[in-house]
């Protein structure tokens, strides 16, 4: 393998598939080194499989936070993708590209228009195969097949859109359109009843090239320099080490691994990597800093009519929606279980929603640490309507716990560590009161169960969101990208400063985080990438 290769990708994640894919396109031979499985496994492309996979270790890196005093001390837990595909292959599969003045944003961070939204958008057009036909603002024919948000969905997201335009929040039949704010039903990366993961989309097409190679299992461990020019990286694979040599390096792990793959090679804050034993090749301390998330909360409601709880929970349920699925890739299982949303603001004199909004007629109790780590439907009908924060202040840090490579990095979140974070998110349960409040839903629920109605008081209803909040698993910002050398680790190119012939191409380079999921613009960074790395 040694010299075979121009790059070598770190990562086979939503950024690290792409941009594969990309360069393998323009003629590049590229090595893709992948820590987890191969994502041949049938929960992975079942749809509400993924289920299955939130707390399986073989596919997931199942990380916990330090503990958080903004979670009244609890300990989150962070399920990332150790597999093909990255986290595309165990997310929910909502594609949301964010509201365009995001990407005036990073425009703004990044100092060029090459990452502004009259290029995002161009991107996702070129990118997408949107099932509801393309116009000026969204594109069909691309490599990334989106499910139709006029596909069916369950029956309660008809009087939860009706309860939302009740609560004064209009319908929208795209989130991905001219306009974000209101409510709907949300478009899916799923095709023919199955997930439609980067893998699936992007980097199987790209290894039938004969350009591209896939090396899993094969946890990278350094960046190997000579002198301050990156030359390949050190991998354990098969109980050994081995070393892949390119004519450049791109990490792609994630805004998790990346950082702690730069700190492990000496390019990090230089005493934080000094009393871990590693030796200072460039010191950086935005590496592993200002790591932004979504969090994200679920008020639960026992209703009146049936929900998915009802199917999924007994076993002959699961037996039947598991033929349904078998026979006709149809059924519940063919979908995530966020049928609806939305994007509402908390204040009517901001100029973009500040909210999201995640309908699901389903309901369960999310385990805390130290709980047994399982996912399962409540025993009575059940819905959720949930919420996440789009632009929070408050950020955290990655730092690494040891030296080892192979141990766990610390993640401080910080969550709801400001207080315009902890004001927005007082406004926005409220709202979600008020929308359930709303005929027709209103008729069909029979009470709410969590936080339940003796939640009234702010201090109350603060205490329960630090409570219950965590992660709607949307971590970025960690080695990101900027014109201000002073509060980045990036330049527009996705070059690290500081060394030669290393790149990062993943959620970490985000300047900004993104008011919205986070996987559409982790491949449009691997998409926009590509033209930022051929350009040289």
């Amino acid at each position: 393998m040694d010299g075979a290769f121009d790059y070598v990708i770190v990562g086979s994640g939503s950024s690290g598939s792409v941009l594969a894919a990309r360069l393998a396109e323009a003629g590049r031979r590229v090595l893709v080194l992948e820590a987890g499985v191969s994502d041949r496994r049938f929960y992975v492309h079942m749809p509400l499989g993924y289920g299955k996979l939130f707390y399986d270790p073989v596919v997931n890196w199942a990380y916990r936070t330090e503990p958080d005093p903004g979670l009244n001390g609890q300990r989150d837990y962070w399920p990332r993708g150790k597999v093909v595909g990255g986290s595309s292959s165990i997310n929910a599969m909502v594609w949301i590209r964010g509201h365009a003045s995001d990407y005036d944003d990073w425009q703004a961070a990044a100092g060029s228009s090459a990452w502004g939204w009259d290029a995002a958008r161009a991107a996702y057009c070129a990118i997408e195969d949107n099932a509801d036909g393309a116009d000026a603002w969204r594109g069909q024919g691309g490599p990334l097949a989106i499910r139709s948000s006029r596909d069916a969905a369950h029956p309660l997201v008809a009087p939860y859109i009706a309860a939302c335009e009740a609560a004064g929040l209009p319908r929208n039949a795209d989130f991905n359109g001219e306009r974000q704010e209101g409510a709907g039903t949300y478009q899916l990366t799923i095709k023919d009843g199955r997930r439609n993961s980067v893998a699936r989309a992007f980097l199987r097409p790209a290894l039938k090239t004969g350009r591209v190679a896939l090396r899993t299992r094969a946890q990278v461990t350094r960046v190997v320099f000579e002198g301050k020019r990156a030359v390949g990286v050190e991998y354990r694979w098969r109980g050994a080490l081995h070393q892949a040599r390119a004519g450049e390096v791109i990490l792609s792990g994630g805004a998790i691994n990346t950082p702690q793959l730069l700190m492990l090679s000496g390019i990090g804050p230089a005493a934080d990597l000094r009393a871990q034993g590693i030796e200072v090749l460039h010191d950086q301390p935005n590496v592993g800093a200002h790591l932004n998330d979504h969090q994200g909360i679920n008020y639960t409601y026992r209703m009146t009519v049936p929900t998915m709880n009802d199917i999924l929970r007994p076993w002959w349920g699961k037996a039947l929606v598991g033929m349904q699925y078998l026979l006709t890739r149809g059924g519940p299982l063919s979908v995530s279980i966020n049928h609806g949303g939305g994007f509402f603001r908390t204040d009517p004199s901001l100029d973009r929603p500040n909210m999201q909004l995640y309908f699901q007629a389903f309901s369960t109790l999310m385990p805390r640490d130290g709980e047994r780590p399982i996912l399962s439907p409540d025993p009575f009908p059940g819905l959720s309507i949930g919420l996440s924060n789009c632009r929070p202040t408050s950020r955290g840090r990655i730092e690494l716990a040891s030296n080892d490579p192979f141990a766990a990095p610390r993640i401080i979140a910080n969550a709801f560590s400001t207080d315009h974070d902890v004001a927005e998110m007082l406004a926005a349960v409220k709202f979600i009161r008020h929308i359930a409040a709303q005929k027709p839903l209103a008729d069909l629920i029979a009470e709410e169960l969590r936080p339940g109605p003796a939640i009234t008081s702010d201090a109350a209803l603060i205490d329960d969101f630090r409570q219950r909040s965590g992660t709607v698993y949307h971590p970025s910002c960690t080695a990101r990208m900027g014109a201000d050398p002073a509060t980045s680790v990036l330049d527009v190119d996705l070059k690290v400063r500081g060394v030669e012939g290393l790149r990062v191409c993943d959620a970490s380079a985000f300047p900004t985080l993104i008011g919205g999921n986070t996987n559409a613009p982790a491949i449009l960074m691997g998409w926009l990438g590509a033209e930022r790395i051929l350009a040289g």
